[in-house]
């Protein structure tokens, strides 16, 4: 059996998610080799050629697949997919968008969001927003699963792979990049941060997460917010945690002012170690809690960051 990766990456560096996917790959099908699609992607396939466990990195590189649009990418791989049993890829945006695209070329079903590998045709998924975990086989000649990252340890480097370029697929012309916005800051990225702390609706304000601000500044943490924080306007979008928002599993989360609705938990409740302040002692949230405290959070958390120093 032999595993081919749709790599995620900047073009210059591979995303950390990528690490990830590799070990899963390898439990499934022993022999993993990752494609890169790009534009003036050396740097990206010099890194995967780096990670432990790699056979081989294949890089496509030309000017149409710079912005990784699904409609140009999902070809490529499609044009180098034979000769494997396996096809991987991160549970992300990009993911998620390219890999069901190639398996419908390829009249397979898609197994999505798999967070144990228990055969090289089965899997775990959660279900219900993580309420049951659903066990999947597929017969089908080639298996398409993308990842959840969290679940699985990052593959770490030493390795030499080598790297050999393949031919690039004319561009679609379907879709074209029209513009990126993207939120820059000093704090570590959400997905890959080793602590989160994320606020909810009761902080009541967009200008009281900047409470929050500071108490992430004081741990060196990312900062998330909750669906309902993020509907009301007191958040960014990319700062959403839960099913529909980003998945996280830092060693350390910190939910303040958040209840622990259902589509939340099923985006945090892997973190390691997970601190709850909200003045509801009845709160979901101190179900997954490690550590929980019943308190106003606007008396707590500047409490909290004065002993922080």
């Amino acid at each position: 059996m032999k595993a081919l990766i749709l790599a995620e990456h900047d073009n210059a560096t591979v995303k950390a998610a990528t690490r990830n996917v590799v070990t899963a790959a390898i439990e499934a099908a022993g022999s993993v080799d990752i494609l890169i699609v790009g534009s003036a992607c050396s740097g990206a396939a010099a890194q995967a050629a780096a990670i432990a466990g790699v056979g081989r990195v294949f890089v496509a590189d030309a000017p149409q697949f710079a912005d990784g649009l699904a409609e140009n990418v999902a070809p490529q791989v499609l044009a180098v997919l034979d000769g494997y049993t396996h096809v991987f890829a991160p549970a992300s945006s990009y993911g998620k968008n390219v890999l069901p695209r190639v398996a419908a070329q390829r009249d397979c079903a898609q197994i999505s969001d798999a967070i144990a590998v228990l055969g090289p045709d089965t899997y775990a998924r959660p279900i219900y927003a993580g309420n049951a975990i659903a066990t999947v086989q597929s017969a089908d000649p080639v298996i398409f699963v993308t990842v959840r990252p969290t679940s699985f340890a990052p593959a770490g480097d030493g390795g030499n792979a080598g790297i050999q370029a393949v031919s690039a697929v004319g561009d679609a012309g379907t879709s074209r990049f029209v513009g990126r916005a993207v939120a820059k800051s000093d704090r570590p990225e959400l997905q890959g941060a080793k602590v989160v702390v994320s606020g909810g609706r009761a902080l009541g304000s967009a200008e009281n997460f900047q409470l929050l601000e500071k108490l992430a500044l004081r741990l060196n943490a990312a900062l998330g917010a909750s669906r309902a924080a993020v509907d009301a306007g007191y958040a960014p979008n990319d700062w959403q945690v839960g099913q529909t928002g980003k998945i996280v599993a830092p060693q350390l989360y910190v939910a303040i002012g958040i209840s622990g609705a259902i589509q939340h938990l099923a985006g945090m409740k892997d973190s390691k170690v997970i601190v709850a302040i909200n003045k509801d002692a009845d709160a979901p949230i101190f179900q997954v809690a490690d550590y929980g405290l019943v308190a106003d959070l606007f008396e707590a958390v500047p409490e909290l960051i004065t002993k922080l120093g």
